[in-house]
C-alpha cells in the first residue's frame, strides 16, 4: 500500500468512486459483449426481482434524468426486454417491467455480476464486504 499524501487519499467521495470506477469498468466489458448498454444493463438490472417500477424510480437508481430513462425504456420496449403500464394510482405514471425476453437477456448477466463481485471482493472478506454494504446502504437511506 502507498504513503497516503494527498487530500483526495483519504477522502470518502473519491475512494468510493475510485473504486467503483475499478470495479465497474472490468464488468462493463462483459455487458457491452452482450450487446446492452451500460444503462439499458442498470434498468434491466434494477427492473430484475421485482413486479414494476415506475420511470421515476428507475431513474433515481440508475442514477440518470427521467428523460433520458424515459427514451431507454422507449427503446427497450421495441427491443422486447421491457413492457410499460399505467399505474392502478396514477394514469400518468408509468410503470416498468421486465418481459419474458428481458429476463432471459438478464438473467445470465447477473449470475456473471455476481460472479465478478465475488472475485473482486474475495480478498477482503465475507464480514467485510457485509459490513461494508451495511454502511453504504445506510448512508444512501440518510441522503436519498
Amino acid at each position: 500500500m502507498t504513503a497516503k499524501s494527498g487530500f483526495v487519499d483519504d477522502y470518502l467521495a473519491y475512494l468510493l468512486a475510485r473504486a467503483s470506477h475499478l470495479i465497474s469498468s472490468e464488468f462493463h466489458v462483459v455487458v457491452e459483449a452482450s450487446g446492452l448498454s451500460l444503462m439499458a444493463w442498470r434498468v434491466m438490472a434494477s427492473l430484475s426481482g421485482k413486479d414494476a417500477l415506475s420511470v421515476g424510480e428507475l431513474a433515481d437508481i440508475v442514477l440518470a434524468k427521467q428523460p433520458t430513462v424515459t427514451k431507454l425504456v422507449g427503446r427497450m420496449e421495441e427491443a422486447g426486454w421491457v413492457k410499460r403500464c399505467d399505474a392502478t394510482h396514477d394514469k400518468r405514471q408509468s410503470l416498468v417491467s421486465l418481459t419474458a425476453a428481458g429476463r432471459r437477456k438478464v438473467k445470465p448477466l447477473l449470475a456473471l455480476a455476481q460472479a465478478h463481485e465475488s472475485q473482486v471482493t474475495a480478498d477482503i472478506g465475507a464480514a467485510e464486504v457485509a459490513q461494508l454494504k451495511r454502511a453504504l446502504e445506510r448512508m444512501i437511506a440518510m441522503r436519498g
